[in-house]
């Protein structure tokens, strides 16, 4: 059959380890086989952003701000022991954290279902999708300890030289914890339009989560600039796309999200999302199930990559010659919602129908029997599984007679 024409660029981000292997394998067997595509690569190895003083992540990022897609592999990111493991320069930060900097945008993780592979919570049988506003709150927060009894206060000072605005946190009789943090409105403003563009994307209703009755200033700017953008921009068409937007007190949301079937986008706050998402994902049976997605407030920008790390463990395994059952899906995923939007975007629903009919054939795949080791545990211990290339192979048959048919 004839290749199928990628009218534009896609963005390709190499990685590390184990993922790095399948990577590749996933490129050269279920993707240039089929698609006639332009990859701008850009390799993201730990050793080759060393290199480059980490200047390959920040021209990776620019070129997605170019084009519109990147599909990403997992990446190392460095700590003590990889420093000197591969006798880096520096520490150098998150290539997620540099390119979100650059782009924009919020990250979306959201869970691939098998009806085979068994959930910790059964009742879930669509996907929950979070979607964590990764700016300030805790993570930018100035904390400290007080040593001993005194006044903790927070002065706000305007920049036309008007009188600052001081208030009294605590007066503490003895030693103690404070801690001041903060967020932005335009950062607000633009985690509420992601998340609402992301369930249009989806179809899907969405969910804001805060604490508003304790934090009332705080959760209660978050709820009411949320209110403001669906009213003024995606009220419409949330109306004639038959979904809702609606804000909820973080512990009601978490008890309704575990009786709910799923089938919801949950925009929380940064703490919030940075442990429901791991909840979610285990919920659902596996973080090697759950894919990752940066999308930029307008809608226009994606970035994908699968929400796991590059498998150290495995990699070890083949670099010993050993054979690896190592589960490439979620990586497959961040090419295929990457190829996905790149359909979107250039009007070629040929491209995009390409990366639905892939994501079939891996549900059915799974379902029918053919597994790795991770998901075949899942299930039984008892259950058979395949190695990381009979499983590729088996990906490849499937799609291959799937689109000759």
């Amino acid at each position: 059959m004839a290749k199928i024409k990628v009218n534009n660029p896609v963005v390709e981000l190499d990685g590390d380890e184990m993922t790095r292997i399948i990577w590749k394998q996933i490129r050269e067997q279920l993707i240039l086989p089929y698609l006639d595509v332009d990859l701008h690569y850009y390799d993201l190895s730990i050793q080759y952003r060393d290199s480059t003083d980490d200047q390959v992540t920040i021209d990776a990022a620019n070129a997605i701000k170019e084009h519109g897609v990147g599909v990403k592999c997992a990446t190392i990111t460095p700590d003590e022991a990889r420093v000197e493991e591969f006798g880096l320069k520096k520490m150098w930060r998150s290539p997620n954290g540099t390119i979100r900097n650059i782009l924009g945008g919020v990250v979306f993780r959201e869970p691939i279902i098998m009806s085979n592979v068994p959930r910790l919570v059964p009742g879930w049988t669509k996907p929950i999708i979070i979607g964590r506003h990764a700016h300030g709150d805790q993570y930018k927060a100035t904390d400290f300890v007080v040593p001993g009894p005194g006044t903790v206060t927070i002065t706000y000072t305007p920049a036309d030289g008007s009188a600052p605005v001081e208030m009294e946190i605590a007066n503490f009789p003895g030693g103690g914890v404070t801690m001041g943090m903060y967020n932005f409105d335009d950062s607000i403003r633009d985690f509420a339009r992601a998340s609402m563009r992301y369930g249009l994307d989806r179809g899907y209703p969405v969910y804001l989560s805060t604490k508003n009755t304790i934090l009332k200033a705080y959760d209660g700017r978050f709820k009411d600039i949320f209110a403001e953008v669906f009213e003024n921009e995606f009220k419409a068409e949330f109306e004639a796309a038959g979904i809702s937007y609606e804000h909820r007190l973080i512990d009601d949301m978490v008890a309704a999200a575990l009786k709910w079937e799923g089938g919801f986008v949950w925009a929380c706050k940064n703490y919030d999302g940075d442990v429901q998402s791991d909840t979610v994902a285990q919920g659902f049976g596996s973080l090697g199930l759950m894919t990752s997605v940066l999308m930029t407030p307008d809608g226009r920008t994606v970035e994908a990559e699968a929400a796991h790390g590059t498998v150290t463990r495995h990699y070890r395994q083949y670099q010993k010659g050993e054979k690896t059952s190592t589960n490439p899906i979620a990586s497959i995923y961040a090419w295929t919602r990457g190829l996905a939007h790149r359909g979107k975007l250039d009007g070629t629903p040929a491209v995009t129908e390409f990366a639905n009919t892939l994501e079939q054939v891996i549900i059915d795949t799974v379902e029918g029997g053919q597994m790795t080791k991770d998901l075949a545990l899942l299930i039984s211990r008892d259950a058979p599984w395949l190695t990381t290339d009979e499983f590729m192979n088996a990906l490849d048959e499937n799609l291959a007679r799937r689109l000759a048919a």
